[in-house]
């Protein structure tokens, strides 16, 4: 009798360790299929181009901003030139930290071109100070508006997500303050880029954001798959074990 007593709970402790097997999978294999790309993963072409031009845009309208608030000719002029100069402060920082996160590498000086702005600016005096300083950033605030909607409707990476969302309340801020100095050029401004009569070019735009630095997926069904499979398997050699005892 003791032998087969010692068969039977030898037998009894193999099914049982078959069964926790077989519920660590069904918790492990679909937690895989779920699990989400670290930061940075995710990011593109497009996201890229958000954190530059946010970081670009600090590095050239802090300065221009300041030389607002110490030589504009209106008090309005100096009191927007102030804050823009303070809010890019606050925006650069966090799209420094940002990118901190994802591991990107942001320009550290302006462009050629905006370098061109800055000296413009140093050059002019007066009423025309005024006119170029609110006409260079309100065109260049409505370049990057878009761009930043674009972003945060199509990105699949959190924080860049955020730092979108973050980017277009300042931007949109500062296009009011210039509005409201009565210089801006209405005419001047270039027009939306709108996609001809039946395109859908930017929502394709839109979508095409999500780009190709995705992470690794695995699809749900093929992980139901090798779940099924194993529970075969698993079922089977117990059944066999059952038998033999």
């Amino acid at each position: 009798m003791a032998p087969l007593e010692s068969a039977h709970r030898r037998a009894a402790h193999r099914v049982a360790v078959l069964l926790v097997t077989l519920v660590a999978g069904l918790g492990v294999l679909p937690a895989t299929a779920l699990a989400a790309p670290a930061p940075g993963q995710q990011m593109n072409a497009a996201d890229m181009t958000l954190l530059n031009g946010v970081r670009l845009a600090g590095l050239w309208e802090m300065p221009a901003g300041n030389m607002a608030a110490e030589k504009g000719q209106s008090k309005r002029v100096r009191e927007i030139g102030a804050e823009i100069s303070r809010q890019h402060g606050v925006l650069d920082q966090l799209v420094v930290e940002a990118a901190n996160k994802l591991g990107a590498v942001l320009p550290t000086t302006p462009t050629t071109q905006q370098q061109g702005w800055l000296t413009e600016m140093q050059n002019a005096t007066g009423n025309q100070f005024d006119q170029i300083f609110v006409t260079r950033l309100r065109v260049a605030h409505g370049n990057i508006f878009p761009v930043i909607g674009a972003v945060r409707a199509s990105t699949r990476d959190p924080i860049v997500r955020k730092l979108a969302e973050e980017a277009n309340k300042f931007v949109n801020d500062h296009m009011s303050m210039l509005e409201s100095t009565g210089l801006v050029r209405w005419q001047q401004l270039p027009p939306a880029a709108l996609p001809p009569a039946q395109s859908d070019s930017l929502v394709a735009a839109a979508a095409a954001n999500v780009g190709s630095g995705r992470g690794v997926e695995v699809s749900t069904t093929v992980v139901w798959l090798v779940f099924l499979a194993a529970l075969a398997t698993g079922g089977f050699a117990t059944y066999r074990i059952m038998r033999r005892t």
